[in-house]
């Protein structure tokens, strides 16, 4: 069994709750979810003392498609990611690196599988480099045979720690089981994986699943007929009781690691005194823009006010009814949309389309007035787009990313391949404002029905507009790019398809341009739009808080690999 003594987390968690020292901790699927945010979190918010990562299988995952969050209420969320993950090979190669970049925090790895080979698997693989191990026996909105399919039958729980504990008895971290809150006695639980050979227990994993509609629509699309588990304030007395419950039946001696809506200084002590070893931060950080969540945590650890940290509203969680006023084809596979009413968006921001059945996908806004999206069709959700007719219903949500700070120059480039140039309407209207001059070049596999190219009517107000037709070769609008537009007084802006914007920022480059004077529109993935699931994060910058647009400076200096 573990050298409970040598292990960091034991000597510091150990007790804890009768020291009365207030250890915070991250908690698994909320931030610390990438590499890029592990790291992050370890280096430069000083104030956090465990790291969770999320729960990682055996094999890769996709887990649920989009919507994965809702927010009913300010501070309430029902959450459906679905245990998405890349595998336990791929997330041992990336933490095992951040071991040996100098790991400052302790590391408590979540696992999650549906049967216990799988565990002792994963147990055997991250327990080199884990200072916990904590055991997902608690996700309410996973695949039948996860989660709370464990964490619900005591015979379980018994079973997979006793049989995880006699597979591998070198292991030198510690074994957290995280409960489910969803049965008639947690505290039982928690008795069980104790007495069953758990250093410790975790709880409360999200309350539910519960059903969440939007004019009786599902929200949540997933194969659980839209069901999700609910996280944030609303379970916050549900979790205090919990920690109570749980210490009370256990004693003092093993270790408890807490969350459950805990947002405040005051819930983070009262959580201590009820018995908690660490409390855990989660959904909270999704109200809170990244580049405050160092300060956040101190004020947090030291008793603070972080009210004032609370600055996303619970209008970007909100959806907008609208009526498709036009659809036109564009070409055959690019789709003009326009919605009755008006938008607020800027460059920098975007909105995700919610079509009830299909989902939710995340769009740049090509017109505010009126509302208008121009989206290529290339899944199942853009077919339901291009299909969908004049009169129909479509649900907005957003605000999500941030304006961009366009800095004064005397002349801007704007390439853009394909539907990127959508992104150029509502960042030319900001350049105007600065009296920049502008010259659009847009390449494209083809001209519209019109003989245009895509927004060029829009975009002709601005500037020179020139289409650039691949002709075979993709991408060739950079081979336009020569000496005579490099100048110190000039900025540079690409949009388009991820290899295209390299290719085009390293020639920019070569010819002379500053890198500081280089701007993308990255648009990776993503899902949550709050800062929460952690998936579209670029080097430590989160899009869908920050922003989508990125100097490529910063991508050099944080090395992102396109």
């Amino acid at each position: 069994m573990v050298d409970r003594e040598n292990n960091k987390a034991y000597r510091i968690l150990k007790g804890n709750h009768l020291r009365k020292n207030v250890i915070l901790s991250t908690v698994s699927g909320v931030a610390t979810t990438k590499e890029e945010l592990v790291r992050l979190f370890d280096r430069s918010v000083k104030d956090v003392d465990i790291i969770t990562t999320k729960s990682f299988q055996v094999v890769p995952t996709t887990g649920n498609t989009p919507p994965v969050v809702v927010s009913p209420e300010e501070g309430d969320y029902g959450n459906s990611v679905g245990l998405r993950n890349p595998g336990m090979d791929y997330a041992f190669k990336y933490l095992g690196k951040l071991r040996n970049e100098g790991f400052s925090k302790i590391l408590n790895i979540s696992l999650a599988a549906s049967n216990v080979d799988d565990f002792i698997t994963l147990v055997k693989k991250f327990d080199p480099i884990a200072d916990m191990l904590e055991l997902n026996f608690s996700c309410p909105h996973a695949a039948k045979g996860f989660g709370a399919s464990i964490g619900s039958d005591e015979n379980l729980i018994r079973e997979y720690v006793e049989s995880i504990n006699k597979a591998y008895p070198e292991r030198k971290s510690l074994l957290i089981v995280k409960l489910s809150p969803n049965v008639p006695s947690i505290a039982r639980m928690a008795e069980v994986a104790i007495s069953s050979g758990a250093d410790g227990v975790a709880a409360i994993n999200t309350v539910g699943p519960r059903e969440y509609y939007l004019d009786g629509h599902e929200i949540l699309h997933n194969a659980l007929g839209g069901k999700g588990g609910a996280s944030g304030e609303w379970v916050k007395d549900i979790a205090f009781d919990a920690i109570r419950d749980i210490r009370e039946r256990i004693g003092d001696e093993p270790i408890i690691l807490s969350m459950g809506g805990m947002s405040r200084a005051e819930d983070v002590r009262k959580m201590i005194d009820l018995g908690a070893d660490s409390v855990g931060i989660g959904s909270a950080l999704s109200r809170i823009a990244p580049e405050n969540w160092d300060a956040y945590f101190t004020a947090l650890k030291n008793g603070g006010d972080v009210g004032k940290y609370f600055t996303l509203s619970h209008k970007n969680l909100e959806y907008e009814k609208h009526t498709v006023k036009g659809k036109i084809m564009y070409s055959d596979d690019i789709v003009v949309l326009t919605l009755d009413g008006k938008g607020t968006c800027k460059a920098g921001e975007f909105v995700f389309l919610f079509i009830p059945g299909l989902g939710e996908r995340p769009f740049s806004v090509a017109k505010n007035d009126p509302l208008s999206f121009i989206i290529r069709v290339k899944g199942p959700f853009t077919e339901g787009v291009k299909n969908i007719k004049q009169g129909d219903e479509i649900y907005i949500r957003g605000l999500s990313g941030s304006p961009l700070s366009v800095k004064k120059a005397k002349k801007a480039l704007l390439i853009a391949g394909g539907t990127g140039t959508v992104v150029l309407n509502l960042l030319a209207e900001e350049l105007k404002k600065n009296g920049t001059e502008m010259e659009f070049r847009i390449g494209m596999q083809e001209l519209g029905s019109s003989g245009k190219g895509l927004m060029q009517d829009e975009l002709e107000k601005y500037g020179k507009y020139e289409v650039v037709l691949d002709d075979g070769k993709p991408g060739r609008v950079l081979d336009t790019i020569s000496p005579s537009d490099i100048s110190p007084d000039n900025a540079y802006y690409i949009v388009g398809p991820t290899v295209m914007m390299k290719k085009g920022a390293e020639k920019l480059l070569s010819l002379g341009a500053k890198a500081e004077e280089i701007n993308i529109s990255v648009e990776t993935m993503t899902m949550c739009g709050i800062g929460m699931c952690g998936e579209c994060v670029v080097g430590s910058h989160l899009p869908c808080r920050q922003g989508t647009f990125l100097t490529w400076e910063y991508i050099a200096k944080n090395k992102v690999d396109f």
